[in-house]
């Protein structure tokens, strides 16, 4: 079961977590959650539980705070020695505080640096002095990843696109995204209400089949691998309960599978699918 993100009743929510390996470390966590399991798969801890992701970032707080202080000794005085200046970086008394407008990339760079969390009160990523040497190695990606992210940037590419090719070819995408539409090989059909991985629109759960043949012509941009032999199908994103409650597989899907248009997903593809559905419920609850 460590390979599934569900609990040991297969329903209750499961939060991941990592964490540099040593044995106190491991011993002080399994006290705290007696009910978490290591996953070879996800190459993490899961806790199970509603309440476990802010367990669980109360926990990681504390463990940066009883880093090993020679650690933070040497963070504070890297940082002295070589500063990182930038206006998304703050010095605090643990360690840094890191503001900048929403980016995937920022996002995926701090979920690699040690001990760094989210701060959801104050809408910031803060990282100990300990994990300085990390956080500095991976700055420029998350420095260039938040200019580019700024509004004014977005705005400067939006004008820039207007007029051309690309704006034309991204709103006829948008269209045919609103058409929530997928050919599927009439022969080898996807599962009903599953979420299942697509080339078209990720993970996806496919609702129905229309039946209708496909004119691969006139959708050619957007399916390349759409022949006559391929029917529409429905689709709607899957819930975050939905991606929990999904058995990962274990291998990539091959050439023909990706050809055929839909494939089990990989544990990989459901974590990204997975903090993309906690965002959108997130967002739709306030």
């Amino acid at each position: 079961m460590d390979d599934v993100p569900t609990s040991e009743d297969g329903e209750a929510p499961v939060e991941t977590v990592s964490f540099p390996f040593d044995r106190m470390t491991v011993q002080r966590f399994r006290k705290t959650f007696p009910r978490a399991r290591w996953s070879d798969t996800l190459r993490a801890w899961t806790v199970p539980g509603k309440t476990a992701r802010r367990r669980i970032e109360c926990w990681l707080a504390r463990e940066a705070a009883r880093a090993d202080v020679f650690a933070a000794e040497k963070g504070r005085d890297a940082y002295a020695f070589e500063p990182i200046l930038s206006p998304y970086l703050d010095v605090i008394k643990t360690g840094f505080r890191i503001r900048t407008p929403y980016s995937r990339r920022v996002v995926d760079e701090l979920r690699q640096v040690p001990f760094a969390r989210w701060n959801g009160e104050l809408r910031a990523w803060e990282v100990p002095f300990a994990s300085y040497d990390e956080l500095q190695h991976r700055w420029d990606a998350i420095e260039a990843a938040a200019k580019r992210a700024e509004p004014e940037e977005r705005r400067k590419r939006t004008e820039a696109r207007k007029g051309s090719e690309d704006e034309a070819k991204a709103r006829r995408r948008s269209a045919e995204r609103r058409r929530r539409r997928l050919p599927v090989p009439a022969g080898n059909l996807p599962p009903l209400e599953r979420p299942v991985a697509t080339a078209a629109y990720g993970i996806v759960v496919v609702t129905g089949v229309t039946g209708e043949i496909i004119d691969p012509d006139p959708v050619a941009e957007f399916y390349p691998d759409a022949g006559h032999e391929h029917i529409w199908a429905t689709w709607r994103p899957p819930t975050l309960n939905e991606l929990i409650h999904t058995w990962p597989v274990k291998t990539v899907a091959g050439e023909n599978e990706r050809k055929r248009g839909w494939w089990q997903p990989t544990i990989e593809e459901l974590r990204e699918a997975r903090r993309t559905a906690r965002s959108r419920e997130r967002r739709q609850a306030r």
